[in-house]
C-alpha cells in the first residue's frame, strides 16, 4: 500500500508546483491500477476516491475546479478508478473460487488416496503426491496398496485428464483393487478385474458399441506389482504406465517389459492378452513407482526431469528419505510448481529377521 499512497502524495505535491502549463494529474491514475493487482474492491475503490480528491486539491489550488482541463482529468480518473474496481471485484471472487475449488480437491484426494502404511510384510514403503499448482483441476494419479497371504501387492495408475471424469476412473481402479487384490489368484486375473471396472461406467448396454467408440481417450495407465513374502523376486504387469525403477548397490535400473499390455480402458477393446514378468528384488532393493507428471516436469530451458539419472546419485537410504530428496530435486527442476500432478512410490525390501535359538 505504500506504493500507491506514496504516488498520490508525490504526484499531487509536485503538479500543485509544477509551471502552468505542466500537468502531472494524469498520472494519478496509477495509483488505484497499481492497488487493484494486489488489494480488494473496497481498498481499490478507497484510493481511487483518494486520487480524485488529491486531482480535486490540485484543480482548486492551481485554477478551478470547473476549469476545463481538470474537470476532463478528475471524470476520466473516476472512470478508471470505477473500472479497476470492477476488475479487482472480480479477481478477488475468482481467488476465492480456486481457494474452494483446491480445499474441495484436496478433501476429495485424501479420501481417494489413503495413506499407505510404512511398513507391510516385509517391505517399507513410502509414498508421496504432488498436486500441480497450475489449475485447481482434481488430478486422476492413483496409487494403493494390500496383503495377500503370501505377499503383498501394489498398483499405481495414471488417469488420462483431469477433473470429476478423472477422479471418478481413479476411484473405480481403486475400489476394484481393493476389493480383489488380497484374493489368490494370479495377477492377469486382477488387472482384468481392474480393465472391468474401467470399462463398466457404460450406459445402456444397447449402446455400448458406440460409447466405447466415444470413449476412445479414456483409459488408465497402470503397473500392478505383486511381491511375495518368501522369495527374493516381484512379479510386474504393465498397462502402458512408465516401468518402474529398481536401485541397488547405486545403480538403476528400468524394469522394462517385453510385452507391455495396452493401458486399462482399451485392453478389452483390443482383446490383448495381459504378460506377468518377474524381476530379483532382494533385500535392500527399492523399487520406486511414479507417474509421468514426474518425468515429464521441465525446467526453465524444456528439458525434462531426469529422475532415474537423480535416483541414481542419492546416496541416503531408506524409502522416505529418498522420496524426501527426489520431491525437493524435482521442484527446483521445475521452478517450485508442477504442471501436472505427480505421485511416486517407493517400496524397499527389508533383510529377513534373523532367527534366535531358544
Amino acid at each position: 500500500m505504500a506504493v500507491p499512497l506514496l504516488l498520490v502524495l508525490v504526484v499531487t505535491v509536485v503538479d500543485v508546483l509544477a509551471p502552468p502549463d505542466v500537468h502531472l494529474g494524469p498520472f494519478l491514475v496509477a495509483a488505484p491500477a497499481i492497488t487493484a493487482s494486489f488489494a480488494g474492491p473496497w481498498l481499490t475503490a478507497s484510493v481511487g476516491v483518494l486520487a480524485v480528491v488529491a486531482q480535486a486539491v490540485v484543480a482548486a489550488t492551481r485554477t478551478s475546479l470547473i476549469d476545463l482541463n481538470h474537470t476532463l482529468q478528475i471524470t476520466a480518473l473516476i472512470l478508471i478508478s470505477a473500472i479497476v474496481t470492477f476488475f479487482a471485484h472480480h479477481r478477488e471472487r475468482h481467488e476465492k473460487e480456486m481457494t474452494q475449488l483446491r480445499s474441495v480437491a484436496e478433501a476429495a484426494q485424501g479420501v481417494l488416496l489413503r495413506a499407505l502404511p510404512q511398513r507391510i510384510g516385509p517391505l517399507r514403503i513410502a509414498s508421496v503426491y504432488l498436486a500441480a499448482e497450475a489449475e485447481a483441476q482434481i488430478g486422476g494419479d492413483l496409487y494403493a496398496v494390500t496383503r495377500t497371504a503370501r505377499g503383498t501387492r501394489l498398483v499405481i495408475g495414471d488417469v488420462r485428464g483431469k477433473g470429476l471424469q478423472a477422479i471418478g476412473e481413479a476411484a473405480l481402479v481403486l475400489g476394484a483393487f481393493r476389493a480383489a487384490a488380497h484374493r489368490q489368484a494370479e495377477l492377469p486375473v486382477l488387472v482384468a478385474d481392474l480393465e472391468g471396472a474401467v470399462s463398466s461406467d457404460l450406459a445402456d448396454p444397447g449402446t455400448r458399441r458406440k460409447e466405447r467408440a466415444d470413449r476412445g481417450e479414456t483409459f488408465v495407465t497402470a503397473a500392478v506389482l505383486d511381491v511375495p513374502d518368501t522369495e527374493s523376486v516381484l512379479h510386474l504387469v504393465s498397462c502402458g504406465h512408465p516401468p518402474p525403477l529398481l536401485l541397488r548397490a547405486g545403480r538403476v535400473t528400468p524394469l522394462e517389459v517385453s510385452r507391455p499390455s495396452l493401458p486399462l480402458g482399451l485392453i478389452e477393446v483390443a482383446h490383448t492378452d495381459v504378460s506377468v514378468e518377474s524381476y530379483a528384488f532382494e533385500p535392500g532393493d527399492v523399487v520406486l513407482l511414479y507417474t509421468d507428471g514426474v518425468i515429464e516436469a521441465r525446467d526453465e530451458s524444456g528439458a525434462f526431469y531426469p529422475l532415474a539419472e537423480r535416483m541414481a546419485a542419492w546416496s541416503g537410504s531408506g524409502p522416505q528419505a529418498l522420496l524426501r530428496h527426489l520431491c525437493g530435486d524435482l521442484l527446483a527442476h521445475a521452478g517450485g510448481s508442477l504442471g501436472d500432478d505427480a505421485a511416486m512410490v517407493a517400496v524397499q525390501r527389508l533383510a529377513p529377521a534373523p532367527i534366535t535359538a531358544r
